[in-house]
């Protein structure tokens, strides 16, 4: 009787949102608010503007490589990678590893220092003889540097080192900076490699290999309520999402997938904290929303169409909600995925075109009708002009679009315009080249 009165009324009117242009929905109008509520047009400024992205994407799994190089700078203006250390290092902001991602690279989360308790998953003991000795170590001593921890284990360098990272991937070893994470991405060609050298107490008077930066230790999960973290969950996966379905919380590895947050939300509706509804058609039968959310969608439903929104994302990214909450569009031949390394762009929220990893092959997903299509494909052009300001690149060599040689593509035009030049490989862009209007977002 309490959910017919209580909830019901409020499932009432909040139907399936049409896509643009009034035509019965198929999530058209979500893609605009996903992209909002993931944190990517609110873009704050210095350490604190850090705190604020770091919110946004909150226990998200992201390739570290992506981090701070597209994810971060979308979402803090003028983002530098001090402003991160600067709160790790004054203890505000937490790092996690989730899992590895090829030799060097892999899967990290962000927490604000006071979250971590209630949204990190509890760590999983890695395997191995060394990694034991290492977590026995940095039990005894607390919080140590690397050459601390050499004397300590009596293990080789590189392999300390790599039990090192198997602890860190498995979530039971945090560092007080990222510099580590840094240097072991860019590798270790930097020439020689630092001896180290110990004085009386022990302590290592130079560095270690890259990737040893910084003071490690073990990560120690503060006993909570376990029905308050799960309602702490539910509450960062709504914000972030806006509209919540089996979906979303499947692409994020929730600790126990939808029935394990299922619970909490229902919870949540019964006690008028959250919505159920079908706010959004295409997405699924159960959604759930804070309140004001089906205000949103009505909001960015009639966005202007005369001053549209593109954005160059990395596909990776938790504001590109294709792969996650959205599927991918279906385009002959494509293949779409989630891979570090790979960029979407994003107009108002739709799929217009997708890069592979590398920016060598591109994918796109226009509209049939003209004068849309020629609109988006120039916005397609700007966002791809980005590329070189992006990656850090001196050039961007596209070879491919949808599926035939780069320069016989029918739109060319309008990349030529945007500063790509034809090549025999290609459509080459440098990164000194003039361009018209391109700008990042």
């Amino acid at each position: 009787m309490v959910r017919r009165r209580g909830a019901a009324p409020a499932q009432a009117h909040v139907a399936g949102a049409p896509a643009r242009g009034g035509r019965a929905g198929r999530a058209g109008g979500a893609r605009p608010l996903l992209a909002r509520v993931a944190g990517h047009r609110r873009r704050a400024r210095g350490p604190r503007g850090g705190a604020a992205g770091d919110r946004a994407i909150a226990r998200v799994a992201i390739p570290a490589s992506v981090l701070e190089g597209e994810v971060l700078p979308a979402r803090v203006a003028n983002y530098r990678a001090t402003d991160l250390d600067v709160l790790c290092g004054a203890g505000d902001v937490v790092w996690r590893g989730v899992r590895p991602l090829g030799q060097a690279d892999g899967y990290v989360a962000l927490y604000l220092a006071d979250d971590a308790a209630w949204l990190a998953p509890d760590p999983t003991p890695a395997a191995g003889e060394l990694a034991a000795r290492v977590r026995e170590a940095l039990q005894a001593r607390g919080a140590s540097f690397f050459a601390e921890l050499v004397t300590q284990v009596r293990a080789s360098v590189d392999e300390l080192l790599e039990a090192l990272w198997d602890l860190v991937w498995a979530g039971e070893v945090t560092n007080d900076t990222l510099t580590c994470l840094r240097s072991r991405l860019a590798g270790g060609d930097r020439g020689p490699r630092p001896q180290l050298r110990f004085g009386v107490d022990g302590r290592g008077r130079r560095s270690g290999p890259p990737g040893s930066e910084g003071r490690w230790s073990l990560v120690t999960p503060r006993p909570v309520d376990e029905t308050e973290r799960r309602a702490a969950r539910a509450r960062q996966l709504l914000a972030r999402h806006g509209v919540l379905t089996r979906e979303a919380v499947a692409a994020e590895d929730h600790e126990g997938g939808f029935a394990a947050v299922y619970p909490v939300l229902k919870a949540m509706e019964e006690a008028g904290r959250v919505r159920r509804g079908y706010f959004v058609a295409g997405l699924g039968a159960t959604q759930f929303a804070l309140p004001g959310a089906e205000d949103r969608l009505r909001d960015v439903r009639d966005i202007d169409e005369d001053a549209p929104f593109t954005v160059l994302l990395a596909a990776t990214d938790p504001a590109n909600p294709y792969g996650a909450a959205l599927p991918w569009p279906d385009v002959p031949e494509a293949r779409f995925e989630r891979a570090a390394g790979a960029r979407v762009v994003l107009r108002d929220g739709r799929l217009i075109g997708f890069l592979s990893r590398g920016a060598r092959s591109l994918v796109t997903h226009l509209p049939d009708a003209e004068p849309e299509r020629g609109r988006a494909t120039a916005a397609l052009a700007e966002a791809l002009a980005l590329l070189p300001e992006v990656t850090g690149q001196r050039y961007v060599l596209l070879e491919q679009i949808d599926n035939q040689p780069a320069p016989a593509w029918p739109q060319v035009a309008a990349l030529t315009a945007a500063g790509f030049r034809p090549t025999h490989d290609g459509l080459i862009l440098r990164r000194d080249e003039p361009r018209l209007g391109a700008r990042r977002r």
